[in-house]
């Protein structure tokens, strides 16, 4: 369902973030986040910095991180093609620190005092996020197959979403051994 038809308006700022997932052949998974940000209109006297024609991108920006299944961070590369200002680029370097990091739940926090605030750039910050969330997509079918299904007992995406919380219909098909509602399994309508 589409959203509702809005007022008139004009198109001010777009932001795409696309993210990728690749299995390599030897093994290991690229996970690859592009974000892009456009301006509709001339964004002039940028203090120092050359102005930017409407159209043009104020950033265009990438960062692949190397995983494994594991989700250990093999390896992690930021590039900066486009920038509002001069020395953005600069700190694209310290992205290679998250190697031998852990994507994990949280795994932000981490990062902050690496990455994050003043130690690195808000807009890849924001992709990185993006990508960690990508990289479980991608890997999460040879994840189960080769890693099983729960950790500690509980099944890994239990309680990450409103649907798979302990009181939901999804709960008692999938996992009827956590649930708490009061429905019967056999009440519930049979999935095709």
């Amino acid at each position: 369902m589409p959203l509702p038809r809005p007022v008139n308006r004009a198109l001010k700022h777009n932001r795409i973030i696309d993210c990728r997932g690749y299995e390599r052949d030897d093994g290991l998974w690229d996970i690859e986040g592009h974000l892009t940000d456009v301006k509709a209109v001339n964004w002039l006297d940028r203090t120092g910095s050359p102005d930017l024609p409407a159209g043009v991108p104020a950033h265009d920006m990438w960062i692949r991180l190397t995983i494994d299944l594991d989700m250990n961070i093999h390896e992690c590369v930021a590039v900066s093609d486009s920038t509002p200002y001069r020395l953005c680029g600069d700190i694209t370097s310290k992205f290679s620190q998250l190697k031998g990091m852990r994507i994990t739940r949280g795994w932000t926090r981490a990062l902050k005092d690496i990455i994050g605030g003043p130690n690195g750039c808000t807009h890849q910050w924001e992709l990185l996020g993006r990508i960690a969330a990508a990289a479980y997509q991608c890997t999460n079918i040879d994840r189960q197959r080769t890693r099983g299904h729960k950790m500690d007992g509980v099944p890994r995406t239990f309680n990450t979403c409103h649907m798979y919380t302990s009181g939901t219909d999804e709960t008692l098909r999938r996992w009827p051994e956590l649930y708490t509602g009061t429905k019967k399994r056999e009440s519930l309508p049979k999935v095709s």
